[in-house]
């Protein structure tokens, strides 16, 4: 009897010790689990450094990196998130370089930020708006440029001063032919007025304005054989056709106006070679002066990129 207890008392003694020891490593498991998933999220990569691009102030730049708009005043020290979404800075038919904003869709100075965007959610289709800052991004407000417009490929927006500025974009393209609308603002980008229309349907390659009255628009991208400049001397008002005298050796050489410019007591305009230029290595352009503020133009010298005569 007394051999019986004994091996009873044993095998309780077994059978308590294997119930201990199996809560004693359950209970370690668990306490090790939350230790390697900490180490996990430690060793996580961190978000890439922002690389900005730059103005030619260089202490002033902008990012698109991790989905975001971003600007910076201080060469990247620190940055200023922009209340828009990224897709909305690159929608319509054209797309630009996504690493990139689209050229002349947007402003960066020390004094106005200003980006060119679409907003698909607007009740009437694509809605064109400008969004804007001029407290280097302490607030921010949206203005509507127009309600609704076709998908856009071409846009541009700049200031001439703090009250004038321009929209010029494009849309609604077949094959070589397009829509081109210039609105303005008088009043800081409060407000934007549409322009007459130029009556012109082949595809812009820029525009611009030279003050509150005068502006231009050089229409003409695919296999352009001479220069296409209109003009407004109005305001937008009415727009009509420049006369440029290309030199008989310069025929089909120089063939794509760029944006005239204030020069001294006139105006000038360069006019290159277009796409597929090759005269002199293809980067020669033509430079032409305006006594009347761009009526007529009249041939003054071939010029190289650089501002050096050629």
């Amino acid at each position: 009897m007394k051999n019986i207890n004994i091996i009873i008392g044993s095998a309780c003694f077994m059978i308590i010790g294997t119930l201990v020891a199996t809560l004693v490593f359950e209970r370690s498991s668990e306490i090790t689990i939350p230790e390697e998933n900490n180490k996990q999220e430690v060793d996580q990569p961190q978000s890439e450094p922002i690389q900005g691009i730059y103005e030619d102030d260089d202490s002033i730049g902008y990012s698109v990196q991790n989905d975001q708009l971003q600007v910076t005043f201080n060469k990247g020290s620190d940055w200023i998130r922009v209340p828009v979404e990224k897709s909305k800075l690159f929608a319509g038919e054209y797309n630009g370089n996504r690493p990139e904003l689209i050229e002349n869709s947007y402003i960066l100075t020390q004094n106005r930020i200003s980006f060119l965007y679409v907003d698909a959610t607007s009740p009437e289709g694509n809605s064109i708006k400008l969004i804007n800052s001029l407290d280097q991004g302490e607030t921010w407000d949206h203005t509507v440029v127009t309600e609704q417009y076709p998908p856009i490929r071409f846009r541009k927006v700049e200031f001439l001063n703090d009250s004038f500025g321009f929209v010029i974009i494009s849309g609604d393209r077949t094959m070589s032919q397009e829509w081109t609308t210039v609105y303005l603002t008088r009043d800081g980008g409060k407000h934007w007025i549409e322009t007459a229309h130029s009556n012109v349907t082949r595809l812009i390659y820029d525009g611009g304005f030279v003050d509150e009255n005068t502006g231009f628009l050089s229409f003409g991208i695919l296999s352009p054989e001479e220069p296409d400049l209109y003009l407004t001397q109005n305001g937008g008002d009415s727009w009509s056709k420049s006369t440029i005298a290309i030199p008989e050796q310069y025929h089909k050489i120089f063939v794509m106006a760029e944006v005239p410019f204030k020069e001294e007591d006139h105006l000038a305009v360069y006019i290159n070679q277009g796409p597929n230029g090759d005269y002199k290595g293809g980067k020669v352009k033509g430079k032409f002066i305006s006594n009347d503020y761009g009526n007529t133009w009249e041939f003054s010298k071939e010029e190289l990129p650089n501002g050096t005569n050629n």
